[in-house]
């Protein structure tokens, strides 16, 4: 028999609800997993008693939710009560809520277990995952390199096999970043598509919760899960097109695909794109072109995007609630985004948000043309672990940039967007393209993406996995 990790989220729940396996016997299946590959960094607490306890109640429970039994993790941006969580930050280093997120809440009445937490970037503000606080988040395909972030450690345990799938947040590319860098799929809904991590519970709009998996299918699937996890509390334009799983699984038909690979920072930074990433985006382009789609330049020209997003960002890291001591223990480039976001304006932060208002506005009308826009992922290769260690704070939000221009912009303009892996490098390492809905286009997404899926046919898994 096929080890569990085997198995794809979709048949593990199938397993679950057809008796096959219990949640016990997965929950250990997976925690020895995550104690055998530990050194990869993918998780800052993990809590194996609280485990095995809670499976055995789910196992007694009449209700059966839509994750009932499914092994899941909090990112370490989640409070849980009773479990330490850190925020990735030596500022946290003691931090054991007494209460829990309503999103911990939340995956505990849909019937998950909860193995623990995993790794993040210091309160998520980075899209590389090496806090000082715990050891780096490592590719599982390369570990001197970094997995990316700030959801690196959910990506790296999809990865590796140690959990089934994960839940990340994004607010700049935290999800679809260390998706892509490590080879599977990560999926940024809409602003407002979720009922918790809607996008609309700060003022800036930026971070989604969002699903990490191994398949498309997958992926879509815990996307039915979060959409159904609580009560809408906010308005949302998002239109309901779900089951998300039903879109994975049947043919898009014809679409018009736009393709760029302009970047909004294009005239700030110094981007370039690597050859490999450039090699899996024309494959992309052409596996939608000889499926029949309409592929045709998107013809972008964004502009003045730099300027506003990098008030938006420091402003983000103004809102943590840091006391002087705490500036004084967490790591340079977090002092810096919180000393710069607190020095602005109330005319600097209401004119950014005004610019990325009218930013959205202009993104979603030079996109209208298209189904969905193809773009690449990433611009470069994975870096390897410490390659942002000493440098400026300035220059290291650079590098980030340099790394993933593709991403932020996703944010600020609100839509969907998708990261899958679509070609191999010359090591085997995946090598991922970025696919960029209209406001509420999942469903267009999650179909394009399966049908990329199965032009690509199965990809290798990373040398942890059979070990």
């Amino acid at each position: 028999m096929a080890p569990l990790h085997d198995l794809s989220l979709v048949a593990q729940i199938a397993a679950l609800r057809e008796g096959s396996v219990g949640p016990s016997e997965l929950a250990r299946h997976y925690l020895d997993r995550i104690a055998r590959w530990s050194d990869l960094g993918a998780f800052a607490e993990v809590t194996p008693d609280a485990a095995l306890r809670r499976a055995t109640d789910v196992s007694a429970s009449p209700t059966r939710g839509a994750l009932w039994g499914v092994p899941l993790a909090d990112k370490d941006l989640v409070a849980r009560a009773g479990v330490p969580t850190r925020y990735g930050s030596r500022s946290r280093a003691h931090l054991v809520p007494t209460a829990s997120d309503p999103l911990a809440e939340a995956l505990d009445a849909a019937g998950a277990v909860n193995l623990g937490k995993t790794s993040t970037s210091e309160f998520g503000l980075t899209g590389f995952t090496e806090p000082l606080i715990h050891p780096p988040a490592r590719d599982p395909w390369r570990p001197t390199a970094s997995a990316g972030g700030s959801s690196g450690g959910a990506a790296v345990a999809v990865a590796a096999g140690l959990l089934p799938a994960a839940v990340g947040s994004d607010g700049g590319g935290s999800i679809r970043i260390p998706s892509a860098t490590v080879g599977v799929v990560g999926l940024k809904p809409s602003r407002g598509r979720l009922p918790l991590g809607s996008g609309f519970d700060s003022p800036d709009g930026l971070s989604v919760t969002g699903p990490i998996a191994r398949s498309t299918e997958d992926a879509a699937l815990l996307l039915d899960a979060l959409v159904a996890l609580a009560p809408f509390t906010y308005a949302t334009a998002a239109p309901g097109s779900g089951p998300f799983v039903d879109a994975a699984r049947r043919d898009p038909g014809h679409l018009r695909v736009g393709v760029t690979t302009v970047s909004p920072w294009d005239d700030d930074e110094d981007i370039v794109l690597d050859s490999d990433a450039r090699a899996a985006f024309d494959t992309a382009a052409d596996w939608l072109s000889d499926t029949g789609h309409a592929v045709g330049d998107a013809a972008w020209h964004p502009f003045g995007y730099a300027a506003l997003f990098r008030v938006l960002w420091r402003a983000s890291a103004a809102r943590i609630p840091l006391s002087d001591d705490d500036m004084t223990l967490v790591e340079p480039l977090t002092a810096w985004l919180v000393r710069e976001g607190r020095r602005l304006s109330s005319l600097e932060l209401l004119g950014a948000l005004a610019s990325a208002r009218a930013f959205e506005r202009r993104t979603i009308a030079e996109f209208a043309a298209f189904d969905a826009v193809l773009m690449p992922a990433l611009a470069q290769r994975p870096q390897p672990v410490g390659a942002y260690a000493g440098h400026s704070p300035e220059r290291t939000f650079a590098m980030q940039v340099e790394y993933a221009p593709y991403s932020s912009f996703v944010n600020v303009a609100g839509l969907p967007a998708l990261t899958m892996p679509v070609t191999t490098d010359a090591t085997g390492h995946p090598v991922s393209v970025q696919l960029v809905g209209r406001p509420g286009g999942e469903a267009t997404l999650l179909s394009l993406a399966a049908q990329l899926e199965h032009r690509r046919g199965p990809l290798p898994h990373p040398p942890v996995w059979d070990a």
